[in-house]
Parts: structure tokens; C-alpha cells; sequence
């Protein structure tokens, strides 16, 4: 088994795909790793928006970037995109960031079916279609490292949130499996799980009006923490070898919460959503 090529710390020198690399924690990611010496091929299904980010890399560093078009809910596209970031690097990728998501809201009974295999072709099968196209490629070169961006939402089961949640949640369980699936073949695994970040994804979600302005304020506005530090934070979680980063206070109540005391936890989500139901149509 060939020991990891970046010693302990796989984010420095990586030659990386960060998919949703267009804005946000992509973004972040893909500079961030620019700067620790690493070769990113920035993929997003808006072209100019991972051309932006090239530019904004080429601009910060010395770092070779290329940008990607690719649907990540298209299995099809992200086959080719494993074969193609190879050869833009002239090396083999050595770390996936599953990073780009979207964001869906609303009551269980009002989402159509068609919002929720939206959702789930994005947020659950682009992880999947990721894991499935580059494991094979990091066993056979003895080593690599994936970082699958979740969400708190994964396990704190915030009402009118279902599919997001259900999507999140499996994203977690899908991570927490590989990890140790994988740890004998010399491959490391993370799993982000953030509160309120400031990105684009409610911008770009589906969510009922009444509440649409209010979640992406709080996301902008009342975060308590930026997408740098959550990158900072999760590429050396991923660097020691920590499955999970919990990266904010209120995460990391939620996680507490939920582990020692699930049924309790349920109980008190349910009595406070009448409240935040007030709160949310004033």
C-alpha cells in the first residue's frame, strides 16, 4: 500500500476537483487549496462562474486552475469529468470536494415530486456519482482523500425542510460509511456539517416566498462564521484525519443535542415549531 504522497496533510500540494466551485464554500475551497500549493479544476454548471473563480486564483497565486462545466445530477458528465480533470492536471486527482448543493424549503404536503428528485439528483446522486467515479481511481493509485459537504441540516430535522434534510442526512451516513470502507485503502474522508454559511444557495433554492427573504438574510447577515474559515477549518480536520467538522457553536449544540438526548430533541423541535411558524409570516 503506498504511503499518502502529501504525508499528513493531503489538502497541501493536492490536485484537487471542487464541484460547485462557482461561489460560496466551493469557492473557498478552491482557493484555499491554491494556496496551499495545490492544481484545482473548479467545476460548476455555470461556466463563468468557475471562470471567475480561475481568475480569482490566477490573481491570489501561482497556482494552476482550470474551469469546468459539468451537471453534477448527470452521471454521464461527471464520468467524463473524472477522465478530464485528470488530463487538465496532467496528473491524477489526488482530492474530490463534492461540494455543489441546492437548496429546497416548504411544507412536506406542498413540495412536488418534481422539486424533490431536483433535489435529490443534485444534493444525494451528485455526491454518489462523485464517490462512485474517483474511489476506483484512488485505490488504484494507492491513496486520495474526499470531503463531502453536508449539512446540520443532515441531523437537526428542521420542519419544512424535508427534502433538503433528507438529502443532507444521507450525505452524512454515505460519508460516515466510506470512512471506514476506505481507511484500509489509504483514503481519507470528511464530512462538513455547517449551520448558517454566506452563499448563494437560497438565491438559487426554491422556497416558499413567505420565508425566502428571511433565510437568506439570516444566511448573509447573522452567520457566525464565513465560508473561508469553515474551508480552513474542514481542510485540517481532513488533514489529521477527522471524519466529521462541525465547524460552529450552534452546530455543534444541535450535534450534542441530538446524540445524547434524540427523543427529548424531537420533542422540543416540534413544540418550538408553532413559534418559528409566527415568527417566520410576520
Amino acid at each position: 500500500m503506498a504511503i499518502f504522497s502529501k504525508k499528513l496533510a493531503p489538502t497541501k500540494n493536492a490536485y484537487a476537483v471542487v464541484t460547485g466551485a462557482g461561489s460560496g464554500i466551493g469557492r473557498s475551497f478552491a482557493v484555499e487549496l491554491a494556496k496551499r500549493g495545490g492544481t484545482i479544476v473548479c467545476v460548476d454548471i455555470n461556466l463563468d462562474a468557475a471562470h471567475e473563480t480561475v481568475q480569482m486564483i490566477k490573481s491570489l497565486t501561482s497556482a494552476e486552475a482550470f474551469a469546468v462545466q459539468c451537471d453534477v445530477g448527470n452521471h454521464d458528465q461527471v464520468k467524463a469529468l473524472a477522465d478530464q480533470a485528470e488530463q487538465l492536471m496532467n496528473h491524477p486527482v489526488t482530492l474530490l470536494i463534492n461540494n455543489a448543493g441546492v437548496g429546497l424549503g416548504g411544507k412536506f404536503d406542498e413540495v412536488s415530486l418534481e422539486d424533490w428528485q431536483w433535489c435529490m439528483q443534485v444534493n444525494l446522486w451528485g455526491v454518489i456519482y462523485g464517490c462512485h467515479y474517483f474511489v476506483p481511481k484512488f485505490k488504484q493509485q494507492g491513496y486520495g482523500a474526499i470531503i463531502n459537504v453536508a449539512s446540520a441540516a443532515g441531523f437537526t430535522a428542521a420542519p419544512e425542510m424535508t427534502a433538503y434534510n433528507v438529502t443532507k442526512s444521507s450525505v452524512l451516513a454515505l460519508s460516515e460509511t466510506l470512512s471506514a470502507e476506505l481507511r484500509h485503502a489509504n483514503i481519507r474522508v470528511n464530512v462538513l456539517c455547517p449551520t448558517l454559511v454566506p452563499t448563494n444557495i437560497m438565491k438559487n433554492g426554491r422556497l416558499p416566498s413567505h420565508y425566502s427573504e428571511q433565510a437568506d438574510d439570516l444566511l448573509m447577515n447573522h452567520a457566525f462564521t464565513t465560508s473561508d474559515q469553515v474551508v480552513i477549518k474542514t481542510l485540517n480536520n481532513l488533514d489529521v484525519g477527522r471524519l466529521y467538522t462541525i465547524p460552529q457553536p450552534d452546530a455543534k449544540l444541535f450535534w450534542l443535542m441530538k446524540r445524547t438526548a434524540p427523543s427529548l430533541y424531537a420533542k422540543l423541535l416540534g413544540m418550538g415549531y408553532p413559534i418559528f411558524n409566527k415568527y417566520i409570516k410576520k
